[in-house]
């Protein structure tokens, strides 16, 4: 969504005024424009005018639940958003992921990770795996560029921004071998558990907007030990 010849914009959403002002001045010194906000009412009203590259969203906010920005961002908008939050259980994640998060950094951080973790985010949402924005396959169209898998009766169903990276990734490559080494590098994010925590995730929500058998497969084949292969003849347009 960057506009040619301005840097990438970053909202920062978050309650607290010491982190927002550390999340700003590290973003802005690598480069970056920012706009910060302490409530979502104030946020979502910018929107309105503003069309950030990366969110920065806080789940603890006073006037509403973060998840449920996290989840209209991704869903509604197609934003690129990154969950900055203390909650560090497992099962926080897992939600914040399955709502369309792109990533998750937990509190308290290195302002120069939450930079590093921007830049990758980017570089994947500016070199995409393929330049059509329309993908036919088995009877299914994936249009990117509203974030909407339509089958053949018409029905739509939308997918979130960390859904459709990685549906691109496998819709460019079909019936080639994928790693996880090969998904982190183009995808970006966190390496490790984490990363891997989190395609598990996108994965098993976009073989359910496929209507796919979880015990068995057709489209997206999980080769255990190695990573994935996309079954499907694809034509883009």
């Amino acid at each position: 969504m960057t506009k040619a010849n301005n840097p990438p914009l970053v909202t920062i959403l978050d309650d607290e005024p010491a982190i927002r002002t550390m999340l700003a001045d590290a973003l802005e010194e690598a480069g970056f424009r920012t706009l910060s906000f302490s409530r979502a009412s104030a946020f979502e009203a910018a929107l309105k005018i503003h069309q950030p590259d990366v969110c920065l969203v806080d789940l603890g906010l006073p006037d509403t639940d973060g998840l449920t920005i996290v989840h209209r961002l991704a869903l509604e908008q197609g934003a690129t958003v990154i969950i900055i939050s203390g909650r560090a259980q497992v099962q926080d994640k897992v939600t914040g992921l399955e709502l369309g998060a792109d990533d998750y950094i937990i509190k308290p951080f290195d302002p120069a990770e939450v930079v590093a973790r921007v830049r990758a985010r980017l570089r994947s949402t500016q070199q995409p795996a393929h330049t059509g924005n329309t993908a036919r396959f088995q009877g299914w169209t994936a249009h990117f560029d509203r974030y909407a898998l339509v089958d053949e009766a018409g029905a739509e169903t939308t997918f979130s921004h960390a859904e459709g990276e990685v549906l691109r990734l496998f819709l460019s490559s079909p019936r080639r071998l994928i790693s996880r080494a090969q998904m982190q590098e183009s995808l970006g994010g966190g390496a490790g558990e984490s990363f891997d925590r989190a395609m598990d995730v996108r994965i098993s929500r976009l073989r359910t907007k496929l209507r796919e058998d979880p015990k068995n497969p057709q489209l997206i084949k999980t080769i255990y030990g190695a990573g994935y292969i996309f079954l499907g003849d694809v034509h883009w347009s």
